[in-house]
């Protein structure tokens, strides 16, 4: 999906051509864009904060491996000089501009911090599990985020608590209970988020939160498909509302107009979630199918025209359920051909539908130009 700016300024090439706007304004509001745009990271960027988790990886490694071997006051004082001299000199470099590099170093610090947790946890014998260590490590790092204003630090934060309520999540088998404490923490996190300006840190907080409603919903027992309705229903409406209010929702939400997308992702992971409690049960399974198709359908029609990405959600997603369905109903052909049936011809009656609306919409418009 294009970006904002881009948008825009294809758009103002089309206003000039139309003469809405002389090309002087044109160009004031293409410079406006390009000033407000919060840069993206570049490739170069990427490959310095990459090269930066390598090293941080490294230097930890030598650390932990030669751990007995460096005295105590030692250790202590090269971790805290690593968490130290990442963040001030990140801080230093980026002020000077580069960017890249002092991102890096605050990745190397975090990284840094990370490590000692457990390093001094060991040197020290302190009780504790892994999961209390990603814990603490994503708030400290959320925390220098929201303190140095970095994207890559937020990114690192969703990353880290995300890991950690998967780790607690999947933890349930072994009689442990889901973090009702995450979406506080989700929540924090977009807070920091749209201070630091990091979009794609709010696409992983979103992803997150549907992977904790499925985790919800294996720990729920009996309310399991109450969990699955419930998110299916919120992300429809989110989707609507992004939709058919895009200048609220994307004041509050700052997506760059991909709140769509999610809102979608959210309405098949309920439904499809729901799919076997359906099955289970011996009834309504037609309904579900509908109701998945008719999702499909609305979210193509309303705003399939200007997201490539989710369109390629929704071909996704009917595929996924017509290979459901042919495999739920495989033992009665005549079932899934049914199925097929009725339901090809009630999209094949909106199909037609849209299509003599469209044209009324549209004969008016031509109408007009002809005269």
């Amino acid at each position: 999906m294009a970006s904002y700016s881009t948008r825009v300024k294809q758009d103002v090439v089309r206003w000039i051509e139309l003469g809405f706007i002389d090309a002087p304004t044109g160009e004031k509001i293409a410079r406006d864009v390009a000033a407000h745009e919060r840069r993206s990271l570049s490739f170069g960027n990427i490959l310095a904060i990459m090269a930066a988790l390598l090293l941080a990886a490294a230097v930890l490694v030598v650390v932990a491996a030669n751990w007995e071997a460096i005295p105590r006051l030692v250790r202590v004082s090269v971790l805290f000089l690593l968490i130290l001299g990442g963040y001030v000199g990140g801080a230093v470099l980026k002020n000077a501009g580069h960017s890249g590099i002092g991102e890096g170093l605050w990745i190397i610090a975090a990284a840094a911090f990370g490590g000692s947790i457990a390093l001094i946890g060991q040197m020290y014998h302190l009780s504790g599990d892994e999961s209390g260590v990603f814990l603490t490590w994503g708030i400290a790092t959320g925390i220098a985020a929201a303190a140095l204003r970095s994207n890559a630090l937020t990114i690192a934060a969703v990353v880290l608590l995300a890991g950690w309520m998967t780790w607690v999540g999947f933890e349930i088998w072994g009689d442990a209970e889901v973090p009702y404490t995450y979406p506080l923490l989700a929540a924090a996190l977009w807070a920091v988020s749209l201070w630091t300006g990091s979009r794609a840190a709010r696409d992983l907080i979103l992803l997150s939160l549907v992977l904790y409603a499925f985790l919800m919903v294996i720990s729920a027992g009996d309310y399991d498909a109450v969990i699955a309705v419930v998110l299916a229903a919120v992300s429809a409406l989110v989707f609507v509302a992004a939709v058919l209010a895009p200048g609220p929702v994307e004041s509050v939400a700052d997506m760059d107009g991909r709140l769509p997308v999610h809102g979608l992702i959210g309405f098949f992971a309920g439904m499809f979630i729901l799919h076997p409690w359906i099955i289970a049960g011996g009834g309504l399974f037609v309904l579900c199918v509908l109701v998945t198709l008719a999702g499909i359908v609305g979210a193509l029609m309303l705003a399939g025209r200007e997201s490539r990405g989710l369109r390629w959600i929704a071909y996704i997603g009917f595929t996924l359920e017509l290979l459901t369905v042919y495999i739920v109903l495989a033992g009665s052909m005549l079932g899934t051909a049914g199925l097929f049936l009725s339901a090809g011809l009630a999209l094949g009656a909106v199909a037609f539908l849209i299509i003599r609306i469209e044209k009324r919409m549209n004969a008016p418009l031509a109408e007009g130009a002809a005269a």
